[in-house]
């Protein structure tokens, strides 16, 4: 297996993480994407995956997949025995709800305020962002708010449980834990009376998958 990423990015970290709590880094060869010379929006890269977007898993047999929850689902469940993802309906329809939940309130939130309210990546990327329109950097701004909004919404369930879907580490948690991550980087500060969510980053950071990711 191959995984096209660029190390330290928020998104490659989710899978870097997946694969050390899975065991698979040496099952894996890396291949750097240069995000911020915008390689994943040439014909090469896109040819791999058409949205332009890291990380992407190339399988041996040249399938390959796109999409952070798409990838780990796929990683946790090749040993037939998913620890990630959830084993029982159950554990599958809360852990997925969270995901969807963690990627809409607050990473996304807060890619789309670093794309549109701040310079942005690099120079380089720049013409292959969306079209400026009036109001965009408000627009972004916006989403910052909605990213704040989203911490206070993960303190809050934080608060009776501990973990983002339940009683056991999930991919929600991952996807929260780099969301926050992306958030530093943004310069987007987590609340100071969020102290349940301050408290879980820093009890996984100490994580071993967390300290030393694949």
């Amino acid at each position: 297996m191959k995984i096209h990423d660029i190390p330290g990015f928020p998104n490659p970290l989710r899978i870097r993480i997946a694969l050390a709590e899975k065991g698979l880094a040496d099952q894996v060869t890396f291949v750097k994407v240069d995000v911020p010379a915008a390689e994943n929006r040439q014909d090469d890269f896109l040819a791999l995956n058409p949205t332009g977007t890291v990380p992407v898993l190339e399988l041996d047999d040249g399938l390959c997949v796109s999409e952070c929850t798409a990838i780990t689902e796929y990683l946790d469940n090749l040993d037939g025995a998913p620890v990630l993802t959830g084993r029982t309906p159950r554990e599958k329809a809360v852990i997925h709800m969270m995901q969807k939940r963690a990627e809409a309130l607050l990473i996304d939130a807060v890619g789309d305020y670093f794309h549109h309210a701040t310079p942005g990546l690099s120079p380089a990327l720049q013409a292959y962002k969306s079209p400026d329109w009036e109001g965009r950097a408000d627009w972004g701004r916006r989403q910052g708010d909605k990213a704040i909004a989203g911490m206070r919404y993960f303190d809050k369930v934080l608060r009776d449980q501990p973990y983002v879907a339940g009683e056991a580490f999930s991919m929600a948690d991952i996807t929260v834990l780099e969301g926050l991550v992306f958030a530093g980087f943004a310069k987007l500060a987590v609340p100071e009376d969020c102290t349940a969510l301050i408290a879980w980053n820093a009890r996984l950071q100490e994580r071993p998958s967390v300290k030393n990711p694949a």
